[in-house]
């Protein structure tokens, strides 16, 4: 009887911290705004996939959610709050032809096939929670790059369904092997042509702490993109898209040096892979994505006590 009380009591007083916690956190964001900014990086995205999933896992909140590309197509499963479903229907589907591949891309005009990854996949097979996505109190934002002009768009996504999720397509839509996406009246393509980690918008909108997960290394320069010549055809009509294709690696790393200076005066907590990446941004190999899914868990649960002296 007194061990059944006791338990009782242990039971009751998890309860009580848990709520606690919750309304600490609550408060803080009402004070003060938190972002998340999440960089695309295709498929090194499974490492955004773990550091996201431990977040969850451990209730940090936040305020605004800034996903680019795959950051957008993955991020939103923070918002929907979602554990694990990246990585499941990754490591599920990857090697389906309908999912990714040439034969997609031969067949449809998209790498990654726009039918089975943002209908079949979010409506059938790894249902997406637009009910939870719509009710919870983050903000959410797919960035894009608007081909005629060449400069960044940011949607704001409401509901989690039927357009948003075309956002989404449109924000994670890699130039050369990708269809142009068009919403609103405008064409769209892979918004890290335009703005690849929008730390600087997150800071518009008036986070004055930020989260940002980075796919790539502490050290990592990006180099001109090799195929500009392609792109140079293939967008001819596009000429400020292949302008800004044409500076994308400058204009990133000019971000990556602004993400290091707000980390260094503590405007922002920077996840980045710990050990090297050997994975490519259209890997198929289930196991190497859960490796890497693996790693943003590590690295995000052996700075979690810092995350969270760095928010509250």
């Amino acid at each position: 009887m007194s061990f059944s009380i006791k338990a009782e009591a242990a039971v009751v007083k998890e309860k009580n911290f848990f709520l606690c916690e919750r309304l600490i956190n609550m408060v803080v964001l009402c004070i003060m705004k938190t972002g998340l900014v999440l960089e695309g990086g295709g498929m090194r995205g499974m490492y955004t996939a773990g550091v996201i999933d431990i977040l969850m896992e451990n209730n940090v909140s936040v305020n605004i959610i800034i996903g680019v590309s795959a950051g957008a197509a993955f991020g939103c499963n923070f918002k929907s709050k979602q554990i694990g479903r990246v990585i499941r229907y990754n490591a599920a589907y990857c090697k389906n032809p309908h999912y990714a591949g040439f034969r997609s891309l031969l067949f449809t005009g998209d790498f990654y096939g726009a039918k089975f990854c943002y209908d079949d996949i979010p409506n059938k097979l790894d249902p997406f929670d637009t009910d939870t996505f719509n009710k919870s109190h983050e903000e959410f934002y797919a960035v894009c790059t608007d081909v005629l002009t060449g400069k960044a768009v940011y949607h704001k996504c409401e509901t989690g369904s039927g357009e948003d999720i075309q956002w989404m397509r449109a924000s994670a839509s890699m130039p050369l092997v990708s269809r142009i996406v068009r919403l609103d009246g405008m064409k769209l393509l892979d918004g890290g042509v335009a703005d690849s980690i929008p730390l600087a918008k997150a800071e518009e909108f008036g986070c004055t702490k930020n989260i940002v997960v980075l796919t790539q290394m502490d050290g990592y320069t990006k180099k001109e993109n090799p195929l500009m010549g392609a792109a140079k055809i293939l967008y001819r009509k596009y000429p400020e898209f292949i302008k800004a294709m044409a500076h994308r690696h400058l204009l990133y790393n000019e971000e990556l040096a602004l993400v290091k200076e707000a980390e260094e005066k503590k405007k922002a907590f920077v996840f980045r892979p710990s050990r090297a990446v050997h994975i490519s941004r259209t890997e198929r190999n289930p196991d190497n994505l859960r490796a890497l899914y693996a790693l943003g868990r590590e690295d995000a649960l052996n700075r979690l006590s810092e995350l969270k002296e760095f928010i509250y």
